[in-house]
This record gives structure tokens, C-alpha cells and sequence, in this order.
């Protein structure tokens, strides 16, 4: 750019500069308002979310539609509990079975609103959709928080996040297996397996934990070739709940 005079020159340099200083102005008033809690809530609800690919692609794997594995999510919204659902159904196993793992698996649950009631003192409809997204991860961020006020912060937006993350992604995941035609061509029908691998592997840090996960294993395979399908996955999270159990009579 060309000035005509030094004048120019500095006028230039001063606007220049005024809005470097609105904008600068801007970014601090914007991070006011982003506090480090949403953050936190995005990032978990985005990594979260990606794993609704993973049970709508074995969803279709499994046998359901794609709108039957949009529905499932909408409504069940547990992820363990989907997974090991669909991998009762997919192994040719009853309803019921399915039904029963799911029930067992979303206990914690309601240990989970037991915690969140007092701290979100919710009523009517409001309570009725708090109880829906009350998951590990909106949980576990809620009560890391030190205000009851950013407790809540934390519990709405990574609940809200993730259900919104892990529906769309169950969306496009279901499409993208049903598009490709047989999905055990292509491993999907391992998606289910993988998956629990992923949600369980970060959480054996303690040897206890990492001994109850080898007894279950070994009974799983003791039982699967001897026992209907769906069996292996009941008893192995009655085990689990046994121990878990135990553990809190011993604190």
C-alpha cells in the first residue's frame, strides 16, 4: 500500500492498531464467558460422541435398521448398555437376555442420580430429562467442580454434549454400514468387542480391578460354548456387581 504523506502513513498505523486492540478486547471478553469447565465439556462430549459411530455401524452389524439403531440411542442413551445389547442380539440371543444385560449394566445409573439429586434439586420434566443424561462422563465432570454452580455447569452441558454427539454419530455410523452391504465383510461385526476394549482398557489401573476383568474373561470363555447367547454377558456383570459390591462393604 502506498501513502501519500507520513500523515497518511501514521493515520493508517493508529486504525491499525485501535483495532487490534478491540479485538484483543473481544478475545478477553470471550474467554470470560467460555470458562474452563465448557471446555472440558467439549472435549469429552466430542470424544464420547465418536463412539455412537462405532454402535451404529454394529448395530446394523447385528441386524438392526438404521432408524431402529437412531431409536435405540434416542431412547436407552447408555453406551455400555448398548453395546452389550447388541452384542447379545448379534450372537442370537433372546430379548429377554438383552433386556436383562442392559438393566444390569445401567444400574450404576441410578448410584449416579443419587449423587446428582441434591446438587441439581430438579423437579417435574426437568428431572425427567437431568435423569436421562445422567451418564459417567456428565457425572464424573460434575463432581470434580468446586461450586455447585459449575457443578451443574458441568453435569447439563457434557450430558446435553454427549447425547448430542453420540446420536449423530450413531446416525452416520449406521449409514456407513449400511451402505457398505455386509459389515462383517469389512470387521464391523469385531466393533462391538473393540469397543468395550476402549471403554474398559483406560480404567484397569488398579490390580483388583485388573484381576476381576482376567475372572471374567475366563468365565466368558467357559461359558459361551456350553450356555445360550447372552449368558456369558449376564454372568460376567453379576460378577462385577458382586465385586463392586464387596469393595464398598470393605471402605
Amino acid at each position: 500500500m502506498l501513502f501519500r504523506s507520513k500523515d497518511d502513513f501514521f493515520t493508517h498505523r493508529r486504525e491499525i492498531i485501535c483495532r487490534l486492540k478491540t479485538l484483543a478486547r473481544l478475545g478477553q471478553n470471550i474467554g470470560v464467558l467460555i470458562r474452563p469447565v465448557d471446555r472440558d465439556s467439549f472435549s469429552i462430549s466430542f470424544t464420547v460422541g465418536l463412539y455412537g459411530a462405532a454402535f451404529g455401524a454394529a448395530a446394523v452389524a447385528a441386524g438392526f435398521s438404521v432408524w431402529q439403531a437412531c431409536l435405540f440411542s434416542l431412547l436407552t442413551f447408555s453406551g455400555a448398555s448398548q453395546f452389550a445389547a447388541v452384542g447379545v442380539i448379534g450372537s442370537g440371543g433372546s430379548a429377554i437376555s438383552a433386556i436383562a444385560t442392559s438393566a444390569l449394566l445401567g444400574t450404576r445409573n441410578a448410584l449416579y442420580g443419587l449423587r446428582m439429586a441434591p446438587i441439581l434439586q430438579n423437579r417435574g420434566i426437568k428431572r425427567v430429562l437431568s435423569a436421562h443424561v445422567t451418564i459417567d462422563e456428565s457425572t464424573g465432570l460434575a463432581i470434580r467442580q468446586n461450586e455447585t454452580a459449575n457443578m451443574q455447569r458441568a453435569f447439563y452441558l457434557t450430558g446435553g454434549g454427549v447425547f448430542l454427539f453420540w446420536n449423530l454419530f450413531t446416525l452416520l455410523g449406521a449409514l456407513g454400514a449400511n451402505a457398505i452391504g455386509d459389515p462383517s465383510a469389512w470387521g464391523l461385526d469385531a466393533a462391538v468387542p473393540a469397543a468395550f476394549l476402549g471403554l474398559v482398557w483406560p480404567r484397569l489401573t488398579e490390580r483388583k480391578l485388573f484381576l476381576i476383568s482376567i475372572l471374567a474373561m475366563i468365565m466368558a470363555l467357559a461359558l459361551v460354548p456350553n450356555t445360550p447367547a447372552g449368558i456369558p454377558v449376564i454372568a460376567t456383570t453379576v460378577i462385577a456387581i458382586l465385586f463392586g459390591w464387596k469393595a464398598g462393604e470393605t471402605k
